[in-house]
C-alpha cells in the first residue's frame, strides 16, 4: 500500500505540475512560459518526485515505465495492475484539481484542449496519426533506455532522477508540436476525460504507442546491457 500511495502521489505531481503549467501558465499574457517552460515543468516533476518517493515505489509514475521495467527484469508482474491503477487514479485526481482551479478564470473551456494529447487536426502542429504514433513509440523507447541505464547497478549511485528528469524535458521539447507529448498513458487518460470529446476518441494511440515503445526500449537495453556485461 505504501508503494501504491507513492505512485498515486508521484503521478498526481507529474500531471498537476506538467499539465498545470500548460493549462495555467504556458500562454499567460506577457509572461507566459511557453513550450520551453512546459517542457521544463514536466522534467522537474519527475526529478523532484523521483528523489522524494523513488525509494518507496521506484518512482514510475507512468504505466509505460512500469511495463518497461517489467520487461527489463526490474519489476514484478504481480505488482503491475496495482501500479497502473494507482497511476491512473493519481492522474485523474490531478486533472480534477487542475480543472477546479482553471475553471475559476472567466472563459475557461476544457473542451478547447485542457493539455490533452492529439493527432491530425488536434495535433498542435497538425501532424498525422502515423507521425504521432512513430514519435510516441520512439521517444518512449528512448525514455526507457535512459531509465534502465540510469538505474543500472553499474551506473553512478544517487543521480538517476537527474538524467531521467532531463530526458523527459527533452522529450517534451521534441514532441509538444506533434502530439502535445504523452509517453504516459495515465497523463493522457486524465486530460482526455476532462476534455471530454475528441481526446477520448484518440486516447487509444496514447496507450498503444507508449506501451509498445516501452517494450522496445526495455528490450534494446537488455541486449545492450547484457553485451556490455559480457564484454
Amino acid at each position: 500500500m505504501n508503494k501504491l500511495m507513492a505512485e498515486f502521489v508521484g503521478t498526481f505531481w507529474l500531471v498537476f505540475g506538467g499539465c498545470g503549467s500548460a493549462v495555467l501558465a504556458a500562454a499567460f499574457p506577457d509572461v507566459g512560459i511557453g513550450l520551453l517552460g512546459v517542457s521544463l515543468a514536466f522534467g522537474l516533476t519527475v526529478l523532484t518526485m523521483a528523489y522524494a518517493v523513488g525509494h518507496i515505489s521506484g518512482g514510475h509514475f507512468n504505466p509505460a515505465v512500469s511495463l518497461g521495467l517489467l520487461v527489463g527484469g526490474r519489476f514484478s508482474a504481480s505488482d503491475l495492475p496495482g501500479y497502473v491503477i494507482a497511476q491512473v487514479l493519481g492522474a485523474l485526481a490531478a486533472a480534477a484539481v487542475l480543472y477546479v482551479i482553471a475553471s475559476g478564470a472567466g472563459g475557461f473551456d476544457a473542451s478547447a484542449g485542457f493539455a490533452a494529447n492529439g493527432y491530425g487536426e488536434h495535433s498542435p502542429g497538425k501532424y498525422s496519426m502515423v507521425a504521432a504514433l512513430v514519435i510516441e513509440v520512439v521517444l518512449t523507447a528512448g525514455f526507457l533506455i535512459v531509465i534502465l541505464g540510469a538505474t543500472d547497478g553499474r551506473a553512478p549511485a544517487g543521480f538517476a532522477p537527474i538524467p531521467i528528469g532531463l530526458a523527459l524535458c527533452l522529450i517534451h521539447l521534441i514532441s509538444i508540436p506533434v502530439t502535445n507529448t504523452s509517453v504516459n498513458p495515465a497523463r493522457s487518460t486524465s486530460q482526455a476525460i476532462f476534455q471530454g470529446s475528441w481526446a477520448l476518441d484518440q486516447l487509444w494511440l496514447f496507450w498503444v504507442a507508449p506501451l509498445v515503445g516501452a517494450v522496445i526500449g526495455a528490450g534494446i537495453y537488455r541486449v545492450m546491457a547484457g553485451s556490455a556485461k559480457d564484454a
